[in-house]
């Protein structure tokens, strides 16, 4: 027994995770805050003013949050239909809207009554902006129309009718306030100019215009719509800078971090891509729950808003480095307290004795020391073990398997315990570092608890589920065999074709191997 050997714990390195300045900054948020809203999220927009809060779009309201705050401050709910689009102005005081009705109204933060009322699209407004002079509306609707507004009378200025379907996003400059653009289901963004009465530039996009972009500068044009997110050169007359394709299902909204030097898009595959726009790579990336409307970012990055198609609205802060207090401590001893004697050099008559260092025993090495299989096993499946250090739980699993005990330490447990390893399995057994030893205890779990089935409801469920998991592993696994073979074959030959020589005779009578190239 003294000469027990502990577990070596093997480690298992993540495939495929590189930790980056990107991963680093856009995973320094606090957990997500969940709002529960009365319908779909369309639209979100943080003001551009402190305390920088937000507008969300849902269903008939309008609900002005704080940015810390997960009670609406505010509510704009004078709406007959949907609203579908609310937009701050530059200065943060106040709010336009577009609703199903095809009004579009303009209201003071500060009150709860609309200021204006601009009448005259004749179906549902989807997008709305103020231009770069603070004192003009544009809007877009479904009766493929885009509309330019001026607040102080409330009259139309302008009507544009080159949109050939719905109008469903725009923008308008940050710099020209006679410049914006706007995106349409007919597979186009165009640029309108107010002094030309008419669009001074076109762009092909391919599928439904879902939401566009214009950098601050307003040299580049982002469309999205489809899988496709692509970049436009305006300066050189609406040139092609790149086509980007990483989502899965139709992207729906598009956000510009605060530096101008990362992109984000939100997507109904429930994904939020962070995009370099430099090399427009993408850099990180957020999984939700549901399929993704709408995505916006407050001042600094500091607050991160996504409305999902559920209703749900997600929030989440970036955390805040706090400074640690200064605790006065009591007094310990000198640094040249713990060293006194380390440099001691051994003299002629004297007699070293090492002291080996005593080894301590984890505890599930002292359970198996003991021959406690069960026991070392409910170890490393105690919540804490699995979730932090799931290599532990694993490593012994194995080690039992080595021993030929593995059976014995899963048979005779009852309902919770058999949960827990059920719970294990099913969490960790999809991933390849942990696949080979998992799929074994599976099938042994399924072998002894196969008869038993149907005492306990919850069990079951658990049990069907890791069948399922384990049956597609294997598939999984045969699939990757027969592409390995596939490959194997094709490098033999390869290599064949490459080596091929015959013999030739030379003049001298001597054979000669010569190479013959394919």
């Amino acid at each position: 027994m003294a000469g027990y050997k502990p577990v070596a714990i093997q480690t298992y390195p993540i495939l495929g995770e590189k930790i980056t300045q990107d991963t680093l900054y856009w995973n320094n948020y606090k957990t997500p805050v969940q709002i529960k809203e009365f319908g779909a999220v369309s639209k979100v927009d943080f003001s551009p003013q402190p305390p920088y809060n937000y507008a969300v779009t849902a269903s008939s309201r309008i609900h002005i949050y704080g940015r810390y705050s997960q009670e609406p401050i505010k509510t704009f709910s004078r709406f007959k239909y949907t609203a579908y689009c609310a937009t701050f102005r530059q200065d943060g005081r106040l709010l336009v809207a577009g609703s199903e009705d095809g009004g579009v109204q303009l209201f003071d933060i500060s009150g709860r009554a609309p200021l204006r009322q601009f009448e005259g699209h004749t179906k549902a407004v989807h997008t709305v902006d103020f231009t770069a002079d603070k004192y003009h509306v544009v809007s877009g609707a479904d009766d493929y129309t885009v509309k330019l507004w001026d607040i102080p009378n409330s009259k139309e200025i302008l009507t544009f009718k080159e949109h050939s379907d719905y109008v469903r996003c725009g923008c308008a400059s940050k710099l020209n306030p006679d410049l914006f653009i706007t995106g349409s289901y007919d597979h186009t963004v165009k640029m309108f100019d107010a002094r030309t009465n008419t669009s001074v530039l076109s762009v092909e996009h391919g599928q439904p215009v879902e939401s566009v972009l214009l950098f601050p500068s307003g040299g580049l044009l982002v469309s999205a719509g489809g899988r496709y997110v692509k970049v436009w050169d305006m300066l050189k007359g609406g040139q092609l800078l790149v086509s980007l394709k990483n989502h899965h299902k139709t992207v729906t909204c598009l956000c510009l971090s605060s530096s101008g030097q990362r992109l984000l898009s939100g997507s109904l595959d429930r994904k939020v891509k962070v995009y370099s726009t430099t090399s427009y790579k993408v850099v990180h990336s957020f999984d939700y729950a549901a399929s993704i409307l709408s995505l916006a970012l407050a001042h600094e990055d500091e607050t991160i808003v996504v409305g999902m198609t559920n209703g749900i609205l997600s929030v989440k802060h970036r955390k805040s480095e706090a400074k640690k207090e200064s605790i006065p401590r009591r007094r310990r001893p000198a640094y040249r307290t713990f060293i006194k004697g380390k440099n001691y050099m051994k003299q002629r008559d004297d007699i070293l004795i090492n002291r080996p260092a005593k080894k301590h025993l984890e505890l599930y090495d002292r359970d198996l020391k003991h021959f406690r299989i069960s026991k070392a096993l409910d170890r490393v499946l105690d919540p804490t073990c699995t979730i932090k250090t799931p290599e532990i739980t694993v490593s012994i699993i194995k080690e039992l398997n080595r021993r030929g005990v593995l059976a014995n330490a899963l048979a005779g447990r009852d309902e919770k315990e058999i949960s827990h390893v059920l719970n294990f399995l099913i969490r960790h057994l999809s991933q390849p570092r942990f696949a080979p030893v998992l799929i074994n205890a599976a099938e042994i779990i399924i072998d002894i608890y196969l008869p038993v089935i149907g005492q306990s409801p919850v069990v079951d469920k658990k049990f069907l589920l890791l069948q399922g998991l384990v049956e597609k592993e294997i598939d999984y696994q045969r699939e990757l065999l027969e592409t390995l073979g596939m490959m194997d074959m094709l490098f033999a030959t390869m290599r064949r074709k490459e080596g091929t020589s015959v013999l030739e005779h030379t003049s001298d009578g001597f054979p000669e191997n010569k190479k013959i190239e394919s």
